[in-house]
């Protein structure tokens, strides 16, 4: 049996040496972006109530509107990476936002379902390649060991921006009504489109973090690259999986605290909040722990990733199978702390696993199985099954996920280091 000598995940060749300013820069602008883009998509479940109430809607209708989005991003995701990493990412980053923010000006406007779920369906366009390109960016600006905290906290974005559009849209939407906060929402969203490409310039990415124009991508490698290694098969797996808790939760929660806890609508639209905003410092917490840890035994940035979606997934089933009151809400407390941790380990996975040259097109590989077997799926089958079971019954099968995910980490784990291994030395297959 061969030896495989991986002491570390310091020792990448890609990446720059130390961080700068302007990396942090970069990082900023693109995590506001990211936050942009989340409550574009997440103001929508804080106004379930509303839209329910007008034009009465099925709770699977309202799952549809919330399930388009993550359908569009799963099907477009990748081919509009690859034209991102071949045409220029920052060009990419500036036409989504700019998108994502004018379909969601179209949802403040419409005046039914039909035209509601054709501006969610836009949103969805827009915000495609958004979380591959924009990581693909953001690592090419910092060393390779500090992947695990980059992925995650940028990500983060996602629950950030989550949070914000749950919270200052349910707000809004209470006190001015639902149009409103799809307005605010919008025109926030051009504003930092707008400024994004006059402060974050591809000549000053690296060659590396530059678009493959001028440098043809190898499209016949591209699929052994992507794919040639079991361990990054089960990351993207696990983490598709794992995501399909995080949607279900980020979608249903405001209607799960509305229904049964007695909560009116600016009141579980904070409360939700409080609980995105818990998922997601547990996502940079985790992954800054997976970075301290793999530094010298990177198998064990796996095994926390197993332990973090089996604990997640217990402390969920024990909170739906809770009756409402305190402890249940703790116990929830305690599934959303981790239930989004995996993030910043499968993106750590797939950039360790993969060229830098294509890492937009591998994280578009993510962000995939991410949005089909996760976001997607997750708001409108849980809202289906709510329709049969009720919402609290619908929501005890959601941790099944954190469980299945667990299972495709400890699977990767077995070949990871191997993988790795050839991955550094530049093999491939």
């Amino acid at each position: 049996m061969a030896i495989i000598q991986v002491t570390s995940e310091t020792d990448a060749p890609d990446g720059v040496e130390r961080a700068t300013a302007y990396g942090w820069i970069v990082f900023a602008l693109s995590f506001g972006l990211l936050i942009s883009d989340h409550m574009a998509r997440q103001v929508l479940n804080a106004v379930f109530p509303l839209l329910k109430a007008e034009w009465s809607l099925s709770d699977a209708e309202l799952g549809a509107l919330s399930s388009v989005v993550a359908l569009m991003v799963g099907l477009l995701t990748f081919p509009l990476s690859l034209a991102a990493d071949r045409w220029g990412r920052v060009k990419s980053l500036t036409l989504m936002a700019v998108l994502w923010s004018l379909a969601t000006l179209l949802c403040a406007m419409a005046h039914s379902y039909r035209l509601m779920f054709f501006g969610r369906l836009l949103v969805g366009v827009g915000e495609a390649a958004y979380g591959s390109v924009g990581i693909a960016v953001v690592i090419a600006v910092f060393p390779a060991r500090m992947r695990a905290t980059l992925s995650s906290a940028f990500l983060a974005g996602s629950i950030f921006g989550q949070v914000i559009g749950v919270s200052v849209g349910g707000q809004i939407a209470a006190t001015y009504g639902w149009r409103a906060a799809f307005l605010a929402i919008a025109l926030s969203g051009l504003a930092l489109a707008l400024l994004y490409p006059v402060v974050v310039r591809e000549s000053r990415l690296g060659t590396k973090g530059r678009a493959s124009a001028r440098t043809p991508m190898d499209l016949r490698a591209l699929p052994r690259q992507l794919f040639g290694s079991r361990a990054i098969v089960f990351a993207y797996l696990g983490s598709g999986l794992q995501l399909y808790t995080t949607g279900s939760l980020a979608a249903w929660l405001p209607s799960f605290f509305n229904r049964y806890h007695g909560m009116a609508l600016d009141r579980a639209a904070q409360l939700t909040a409080v609980y995105l905003l818990i998922s997601g410092t547990g996502m940079i917490l985790c992954g800054m722990l997976s970075d301290r840890v793999a530094r010298d035994t990177p198998l064990a940035k796996v095994t926390l990733a197993t332990g973090f979606a089996a604990t997640s997934g217990l402390f969920l089933a024990l909170a739906f199978f809770s009756p409402p009151g305190t402890g249940q809400l703790v116990l929830l407390g305690f599934g959303v702390l981790m239930v989004a941790s995996v993030a910043g380990t499968s993106g750590a996975m797939v950039a360790n696993l993969t060229p830098q040259a294509i890492h937009g097109t591998a994280f578009a590989t993510l962000a995939l199985s991410n949005n089909l077997l996760g976001l997607a799926p997750g708001p409108i089958l849980t809202g289906k099954f709510a329709d049969t079971l009720g919402l609290v019954g619908a929501l005890r099968l959601v941790p099944l996920s954190c469980l299945l995910s667990a299972a495709m980490f400890l699977l990767a784990r077995r070949t990871y280091l191997a993988d790795l291994e050839r991955a550094r030395s530049g093999g491939q297959g």
